[in-house]
């Protein structure tokens, strides 16, 4: 029956459905998970990198961490060349306001107006959805500390703990289980790693499947710091997540 109303973006089902929005959150399923929580004292968000060949060359920068303005970054499930269109949207955007108005964009104004520019890619004939969901992580004035995550529908909502990518469901609701309203950062660090080792294909963690970064508030002023992989390898063991690896080496 779908296969009528899927050719295009623009044509709905008689239920109601856009199926190629739909196919296009079935392609962030399958791609590396990301986690962002939200702590009392800032934004954790960890992401998983997908190592598909011990020849490939890895990155000396971040895979799914991108630094979008000085007080907002954010975590990519799903393609990334898509990724890197919106990430250099929202760069531009933030930028243009902070020209216009001499102060940081409101997080939430910066989630919204990406948020305009995919939903108009599934409503226009001739045009794909972009297959990418995003993790928001900001701090501005007059809400605080903030996590948003988006999907390729245009849709975008505030979260307290969020999962996108492979897993997502089972992740969630780990999340819902041990998440709790008065956690603190290096707490919420060690429940994202604690939820990725259950709901991640690979048996156990190491710092060149993952990737950690944080938003937080120093001296008063914003910032977006991304963990080293030797950090990231002692705060693994330190979680005990890493067990069989450490006892390998």
């Amino acid at each position: 029956m779908s296969r009528r109303y899927d050719s295009r973006t623009t044509i709905f089902s008689p239920e109601g459905r856009l199926y190629q929005v739909e196919y296009a959150m079935e392609a962030i399923g399958n791609a590396g998970s990301a986690i962002g929580i939200l702590s009392k004292d800032g934004v954790v968000l960890v992401g998983e990198k997908k190592v598909t060949s011990k020849l490939l060359q890895t990155s000396g920068s971040t895979e799914k961490m991108y630094k979008i303005d000085d007080h907002v970054a954010c975590a990519v499930a799903g393609i990334m060349s898509d990724a890197n269109i919106l990430i250099n949207t929202a760069r531009v955007q933030a930028q243009r306001y902070t020209l216009a108005y001499q102060e940081p964009m409101p997080v939430e104004q910066l989630v919204q107006s990406l948020c305009d520019t995919k939903q108009g890619y599934t409503q226009y004939g001739g045009l794909r959805p972009f297959g990418v969901s995003f993790l928001f992580a900001g701090w501005d004035k007059n809400y605080g500390f903030q996590l948003y995550m988006s999907d390729p529908s245009g849709n975008y909502s505030g979260w307290k703990a969020a999962a996108v990518g492979a897993n997502n469901q089972a992740a969630q609701s780990m999340l819902k289980q041990d998440y709790k309203d008065d956690i603190t950062r290096e707490e919420a660090v060690n429940l994202a790693l604690k939820v990725l080792s259950k709901t991640m294909d690979s048996t156990s963690l190491t710092s060149e499947k993952l990737e950690l970064a944080e938003v937080l508030l120093s001296n008063g002023k914003v910032k977006y710091q991304v963990c080293s992989p030797e950090a990231l390898s002692r705060i693994l063991l330190k979680s005990g997540v890493t067990q069989p690896a450490a006892e390998a080496s």
